[in-house]
C-alpha cells in the first residue's frame, strides 16, 4: 500500500513554514509543498485547512493539521518517536515547551514582526515595541546559549527548528545580531545540521 502523500501549504519566505519544511527533510520525509499566498489563504477552499486562514497547513493522508508549533510536535511523534526532537522526560519536555512559547510569543511579536513590516506590510506595532521585544528574547537566548550548544540542551530539538528563522533573518526587520555573538554561533549550528535548507531571503 502506499503511504499518504504529506502537503506542506505555506510561502517560501515564511518562517513557520520553513520550520515545518526543514523538520521534513531532516526527518527524510517525502513532502510536497504548496504555495499559498495571501489570495490562496481567503478562498474557500483553503479556508476548509484552516478557517484561521493561517499558514502552515499540513496534511498527511486524512489528517489535517495548522500552526507550526503543532505539527513540528506531531511529526516527533508520529515519524521520530523517541527521538532527541522531543524529549520524553519531564523536563526535557518542559525545556522545549518554553522554547515552543517563546517562539509563538516574543520572537513571533519582536523579531518576526519586525521583518514582516520591514519587507512586506505595517503590522500595526510600533517599531520601538518589537525592537524592545527583540532585544529582550535575543538577550536572553544569547545568555542561555553561552553554556549550550542549542537551545533546550547539547542535542538540536525543536526548540532550535520552531526559533531559528525569524532570528536569522533578524537583520531583515532592521535588528542588529552583532550584540549577540552566541545567538550566531547558534544559528551557524543550526544551518549545519544534516538535511538543513536555508529559507531564501528574497
Amino acid at each position: 500500500m502506499q503511504a499518504p502523500e504529506i502537503v506542506v501549504y505555506g510561502t517560501r519566505l515564511s518562517g513557520h513554514a520553513h520550520r515545518v519544511e526543514t523538520f521534513l527533510r531532516m526527518l527524510q520525509l517525502p513532502f510536497r509543498s504548496v504555495e499559498a499566498g495571501a489570495a490562496v489563504r481567503q478562498s474557500a477552499e483553503f479556508r476548509k485547512l484552516n478557517p484561521l486562514g493561517q499558514i502552515p497547513v499540513l496534511t498527511d493522508g486524512d489528517l489535517v493539521l495548522a500552526d507550526s508549533n503543532a505539527i513540528l510536535v506531531y511529526l516527533a511523534k508520529r515519524y521520530a518517536p523517541g527521538s532527541a526532537w522531543l524529549p520524553e522526560d519531564a523536563i526535557g519536555a518542559a525545556r522545549v515547551q518554553r522554547w515552543l512559547s517563546l517562539a509563538a510569543g516574543e520572537i513571533a511579536f519582536g523579531p518576526a514582526r519586525a521583518r514582516i513590516q520591514a519587507r512586506f506590510f505595517d503590522t500595526g506595532m510600533p517599531q520601538p515595541v518589537m525592537q524592545d521585544l527583540a532585544a529582550k528574547v535575543l538577550g536572553f537566548m544569547n545568555a542561555e546559549l553561552a553554556t549550550t550548544s542549542f537551545l533546550a540542551g547539547d542535542t538540536a530539538t525543536l526548540a532550535d527548528l520552531a526559533c531559528y528563522a525569524y532570528v536569522a533573518h533578524a537583520p531583515e526587520g532592521g535588528i542588529d545580531l552583532a550584540p549577540y555573538p552566541h545567538v550566531q554561533a547558534w544559528i551557524a549550528r543550526v544551518q549545519a545540521l544534516p538535511g538543513f535548507v536555508p529559507m531564501p531571503a528574497e
